[in-house]
């Protein structure tokens, strides 16, 4: 009987870890207050749970929208550096409109023109909130979901969610799976799993702001991109995609071999002018190989180098064109113009519209699984 006890008593203190944040009443490395992400959205609890690794790495993520609130990743002086755009307290990602900082995006991640598309036969109405078509799932996407979360060690966090049949307009009850790990060779692994009840479509990403300068107050023009990348989607002037591809050779938007993100940003080039700058599907050549390296960024300020590996066809290239200084961010710190790099692993934009894309249908009996990983390195 008292050995019973004991293995009752073992497996209720997993449980009360599996289920609670660590680090309550203290400050995290990034300087984040949990008590500060203490409250509740749609009768929910939020919280902040705090992941980290045996090299001195935090990750700090939010069971609202999913959302990795900061990572702090060493420089090439061993200084500790939060390198994502992000939020003090669970009221600001709540109150600021539009806001996906940091977030997961689903039921389907970029645009979908005009709202709609025929699956099976049944065509599909889901809001629009971007130029006339729906962005990242509609103006109630997966980023302000209340995310179920799982605290399974100190170095991996379990995120469901269950989206019913016709939410924003999509059919199908799908339930997804997100898993956050912060490995020990200073990666977030990001996994994505999902499986319907009915013929829907599917695209999970991830929308973290990053800057991997120290000073987040500066923009990220000197930061050097690689994206291993033959061709874009191209957009028209509301962002849209229509089913082409453009070589990147000869353009600025060839990023095959490292360059500044300023150095050609500002030049003639019609699409630029429809991205207001670099906000562009990248067609990945890894072609869905995760041992190869599709895109990186690095900041010659710090020496951190991220690079993204992923099994994705594509990747969102986007770096704060909408960002003008407005929003204050962690620490009172107002994001400038161009003060962040989105990297989102993803299917094409508009793929339930154009055949020649590959497809993004999730049918009854199948799993969608995506793998995404941002990888820290210092040179």
């Amino acid at each position: 009987m008292k050995h019973l006890s004991l293995i009752m008593a073992a497996l209720l203190v997993a449980f009360m870890w599996s289920c609670a944040p660590q680090h309550e009443g203290k400050a995290t490395i990034s300087g984040l207050q949990p008590e500060a992400f203490q409250s509740t959205v749609d009768g929910k609890a939020t919280h902040l749970f705090v992941l980290t690794n045996d090299n001195g790495m935090e990750a700090c993520i939010t069971n609202f929208g999913g959302r990795v609130v900061s990572l702090m990743v060493p420089d090439r002086d061993g200084n500790m550096c939060d390198v994502v755009l992000g939020f003090d307290s669970i009221s600001s990602y709540v109150n600021v409109e539009g806001n996906n900082f940091g977030a997961l995006i689903g039921r389907y991640g970029n645009r979908i023109e005009n709202g709609q598309f025929t699956l099976d036969g049944k065509q599909y109405s889901l809001p629009q909130n971007n130029f006339g078509h729906s962005l990242h799932g509609g103006p109630n996407g997966y980023y302000t979901k209340m995310w179920e979360a799982e605290q399974i060690d100190e170095h991996t966090l379990k995120l469901t969610l269950h989206s019913p049949d016709g939410d924003a307009g999509y059919p199908g009850n799908l339930d997804v799976t997100v898993t956050y790990t912060l490995t020990p060779d200073n990666a977030l692994d990001i996994t994505y799993e999902a499986v319907t009840d009915a013929p829907t479509v599917v695209n999970l990403t991830n929308h973290s702001y990053f800057n991997l300068g120290a000073d987040h107050q500066k923009d990220i023009l000197d930061h050097e991109v690689m994206i291993a990348a033959d061709s874009i989607t191209p957009i028209d002037s509301t962002f849209m995609t229509h089913g082409t591809m453009m070589a990147v050779e000869g353009t600025p938007f060839d990023f095959r071999t490292p360059k500044a993100v300023g150095r050609d940003i500002n030049a003639d080039n019609p699409q630029l002018r429809n991205g207001r700058g670099y906000d562009h599907n990248f067609v990945l050549s890894t072609q869905g190989d995760i041992s190869k390296v599709s895109a990186s960024i690095y900041s010659p300020a710090t020496g951190i180098l991220m690079e993204v590996l992923t099994d994705e066809p594509g990747l969102q290239f986007y770096v704060g064109n909408f960002l003008d200084g407005t929003v204050k961010g962690k620490h009172g710190v107002a994001y400038p113009y161009r003060g962040a790099i989105c990297m989102e692993t993803q299917h094409y934009p508009n793929s339930p519209n154009q055949p020649a894309y590959p497809s993004t249908v999730l049918r009854p009996g199948q799993q969608y699984t995506s793998h995404c990983i941002y990888r820290f390195i210092t040179r």
